[in-house]
């Protein structure tokens, strides 16, 4: 069957020298489908062993699938990167218009290289690439006005995508993200920093390419199955009526929501800031990524009076997710949804990430409260629980680094805690901030041998609500459970499928919809690419020093009772051996 449909182009652009070229690599979409298989294998190919994360010679990879533009939420972006806050993997994915910009643009990954003399963004048309010199936009105020400003100059209006950097990107924050469509994010690990070092201001991608189908009525059979499943199940409408924010009150319920740095996993005002408190009272309208018909993204309308005007009101649009309610509500003990949106605001307009920022501050302010910072350190700055002014008023100084005590603040929570005491409260995996979920033993094995250290990468809160009342169940079998699924997960992240439609793309329509494309691959070949590229992943990680027996385990995810089965860190331990085990024995999924 023809191939035309398949992704084939990479677009190398060295910042050193203003300069780019096309290479057509063909082969490599057809072996790894695209998105993070490409993706990691570019990042291994790219970046040098053991480089600092801000040399001029560390990559910047972005990558899309081959489904994208071409089936129903095949909507995301990956980005491959080395993490200036892990020193490890980096990889974050976004939604909005990248991945159909890219693909409109005959771009099936880009790899960015070399340091800019002065700060620049990218416009790139198609095939070209034009530096413009973004001097003016450094050190702005507001990443939204940054991406009004490139929205004004540029062309192709409605088919472009604009990704951004704010202040925390430019003073190299190592959990800065990047803003892309203004209400999504390559979030978590740090990409904003790696522009930042760069001298990269932003990227705006555009173009009008046509992309060849030649079964047509095959494809129109598969795309209506999708389309259906996507508009009519239930397992999607609740994306589209309250979005993530619908898990607050299950979770809490169950005891599993984290609260005020995890003293306590029940939140007693929840209900306030509720995903149906929010659409009730703050709902101003819902959004949808490029190519999706359920419109997951909740917009919330913030409406408050000018200083010193009594009768006139300005409105902001603040998207809101679980997880920022997560971080900078519950974590923070913050319990008024004007508050959580006054928080969510600060930190898109400074392009901080806002899950590693909660966690950061949450930290603080318990270890303020025990002593172990004093008021010096905290520079004015008085951490108290609820209290969203004061936090507005750190995550400033965390920008701006004004002493000490906040240039290490800045670092995250791992490096904070082991120079300052306290890390037996610093929820940190792998270096990387915690999610929102308090499940179980399976969340927590999850977020330390998943490749990103992320809820994202298997699923453990899942695996802990369906299956951890059986009280016999064993370190082991969490472990299979997890990797099983981490290794789908890297065909749908390889074909940027939106994780909310993992159970619409089943191993079946995947390998329907690559049929269309003319890629024929069994259900036992797709499993093994998963279990290929998941290995691949870890091939980087351990490249750069990882190891299980390195990670730390904060004794307060012990303490605090978790839902589900009672656990331990020798459970743990045991856990993290096994797995360390699968992998020597080039056993990840169990044969």
């Amino acid at each position: 069957m023809n191939k035309n449909g398949v992704l084939k182009k990479i677009l190398y652009i060295n910042l050193s020298t203003k300069s780019y070229r096309v290479i057509n690599r063909k082969e490599l979409f057809e072996k790894n489908i695209g998105g993070t298989g490409v993706a990691s294998k570019l990042l291994l190919e790219e970046c040098p062993k053991n480089i600092n994360p801000f040399d001029k010679e560390s990559p910047i990879i972005f990558a899309i699938g081959n489904l994208t533009g071409v089936f129903p939420l095949a909507s995301k972006t990956v980005s491959m990167f080395k993490s200036p806050l892990t020193k490890n993997l980096g990889e974050s994915h976004a939604g909005g218009r990248s991945a159909i910009a890219m693909r409109m643009a005959d771009i099936g990954a880009i790899v960015i290289k070399g340091k800019s003399d002065i700060p620049v963004y990218l416009a790139i048309y198609g095939n070209k690439v034009y530096f413009r010199d973004a001097t003016t936009l450094w050190g702005m105020q507001s990443s939204e006005v940054v991406g009004k400003i490139i929205r004004n100059k540029e062309e192709y209006a409605g088919l472009r995508t604009i990704m951004r950097i704010g202040r925390a990107g430019e003073e190299k924050i190592p959990y800065a993200s990047v803003i892309t469509e203004t209400y999504r994010h390559f979030g978590r690990l740090g990409l904003g920093a790696v522009f930042g070092s760069k001298k990269l201001k932003g990227i705006m991608i555009a173009g009008k390419h046509e992309i060849p189908i030649d079964n047509s009525k095959e494809y129109r059979k598969i795309y209506d199955e999708i389309f259906h499943q996507a508009t009519s199940s239930e397992m999607m409408k609740k994306y589209h009526d309250l979005g993530t924010p619908q898990n607050v009150l299950p979770l809490n319920e169950l005891k599993a929501l984290p609260t005020r740095n995890l003293q306590s996993s029940y939140f007693e005002t929840a209900e306030g800031i509720s995903g149906e408190s929010f659409a009730m009272e703050h709902l101003g309208r819902r959004l949808a990524c490029s190519h999706c018909p359920v419109a997951c993204i909740h917009i919330a309308a913030l409406r408050e009076p000018y200083d010193n005007e009594h009768y006139f009101y300005k409105t902001s649009m603040i998207s809101y997710d679980y997880e920022l309610i997560y971080s900078l509500g519950t974590m923070l003990g913050i319990s008024k949804p004007k508050n959580v949106l006054r928080l969510i605001q600060e930190v898109e307009e400074t392009g901080i990430d806002g899950m590693s920022t909660g966690v950061i501050l949450a930290w603080a302010t318990e270890a303020s409260k025990k002593g172990i910072i004093t008021e010096q350190q905290l520079d004015g700055v008085s951490l108290e629980w609820g209290n969203y002014k004061e936090y507005v008023k750190a995550i400033e100084k965390i920008i701006e680094k004004p002493n000490e005590f906040y240039e290490d603040l800045s670092l995250g929570v791992y490096h904070t805690s082991r120079k300052y005491g306290g890390e037996d409260f610093a929820l940190t995996f792998g270096r990387n901030e915690m999610p929102g979920y308090h499940t179980g033993p399976a969340a927590y094995v999850g977020f330390m041998i998943g490749a990103r250290h992320s809820h994202l990468d298997s699923g453990g809160y899942s695996i802990d609500q369906k299956i951890l009342t059986k009280q016999n169940l064993q370190p082991e079998d969490i472990v299979d459970k997890l990797m099983e699924e981490e290794c789908w997960r890297q065909i749908l992240s390889s074909l940027v499928i939106c994780f909310f439609a993992r159970k619409i793309y089943s191993e079946e329509i995947v390998t329907r919809s690559l049929k269309v494309l003319g890629l024929e691959y069994d259900m036992d070949e797709i499993k093994k690419l998963g279990e290929k590229i998941y290995k691949r992943k870890m091939e980087f990680k351990f490249r750069e020093g990882f190891d299980f027996q390195n990670i730390e385990i904060p004794d307060r995810i012990i303490e605090t009772k978790s839902p589900t089965i009672e656990f331990d860190k020798k459970f743990l331990k045991k856990a993290l051996k096994y797995a360390e085990e699968k992998f020597k024995n080039n056993d990840v999924i169990n044969k």
